[in-house]
């Protein structure tokens, strides 16, 4: 059974989607919708923008749900999934690919999604650290005893935790971690504190934008974030997607219930080898690839 599966953020690099879009007529439609969507040329700042351009959360996400999105699309007769799945933002764009939503309206959630998230950024200090060689269970309860706001954010695989939070918790947390055996606890440069209750106004602001979306159901399963269970269920669907933005990213629970259930073939639509790398640790039998279009 083959499994597609969608990056997050941080998988984003100057000019990804260049080749899709030379290559490929509909890429050349998409990215064209795209930026009449969005009301910028994102298609520009794909091609030509800095680093520093692509880590504006507001050009981020739609970025890697476009790429994503789009070699989905490309890939023709030849994308027969039996199962998919993305990581926090890459779920909007497996949502996508299974055509529960469309590309134009996937992409205005996207767009007000992390509009949300910057303004919930800005109102609230938070950030994230990323904590590697502790078992997921040790770091749980570390984070429970920390004064402050600090939760598991991203249950990545097995030693690669992520915790998000308040700035100083964060800090707290990262020092008891390491004295409690972690190998690094390294702070994020990210905006804010991710998948966690810091981001309350943004999931409440985002709940009214996906109720008032249509949602078909999914041509597959889709293995979402916070159940790590399979959904088929629009309305399921819709409520898990917007638990997202304040629940954890169960990504090592998620690829092990399709392990489960019988995926042996994990192929990773979007930029990048981030998610390859971390099934192959979640588990080293299955076999991972990207998607050849």
């Amino acid at each position: 059974m083959k499994a597609y599966v969608f990056p997050g953020q941080g998988s984003q690099f100057s000019g990804m989607g260049k080749d899709l879009y030379d290559r490929y007529k509909v890429a050349k439609t998409l990215f064209k919708s795209a930026n009449e969507i969005l009301g910028f040329d994102i298609t520009r700042i794909l091609f030509e923008g800095s680093k520093e351009d692509l880590q504006q959360t507001r050009v981020t996400q739609p970025a890697i749900y476009i790429h994503s999105v789009i070699m989905s699309k490309v890939l023709g007769d030849k994308f027969r999934p039996d199962a998919l799945a993305g990581h926090s933002l890459g779920e909007y764009s497996a949502l996508t690919a299974a055509g529960t939503i469309s590309f134009d309206s996937g992409l205005k959630l996207v767009s007000q999604r992390a509009e949300a998230m910057q303004k919930a950024c800005d109102r609230e200090d938070g950030t994230m650290a990323a904590i590697l060689g502790l078992e997921d269970e040790k770091v749980v309860e570390i984070c429970d005893q920390i004064e402050g706001l600090v939760v598991a954010a991203n249950f990545n695989c097995p030693g690669q935790l992520v915790i998000s939070g308040g700035t100083d918790a964060i800090a707290s947390a990262c020092e008891i971690m390491k004295s409690s055996g972690a190998r690094r606890a390294l702070v994020l440069p990210v905006g804010g504190a991710f998948h966690s209750p810091l981001m309350e106004p943004a999931r409440i602001e985002l709940a009214n934008a996906i109720e008032n979306t249509d949602f078909a159901s999914p041509i597959c399963p889709v293995f979402q974030n916070v159940v790590a269970n399979a959904v088929t269920d629009p309305l399921a669907i819709k409520k898990n997607l917007v638990d997202q933005l304040t629940a954890p990213v169960r990504w090592t629970q998620s690829v092990e219930k399709m392990v489960t259930l019988g995926v042996n073939h994990f192929i990773e639509v979007g930029p990048g080898k981030i998610l390859q790398g971390l099934i192959r640790k979640i588990n080293p039998q299955t076999k991972v690839s990207s998607a050849e279009y």
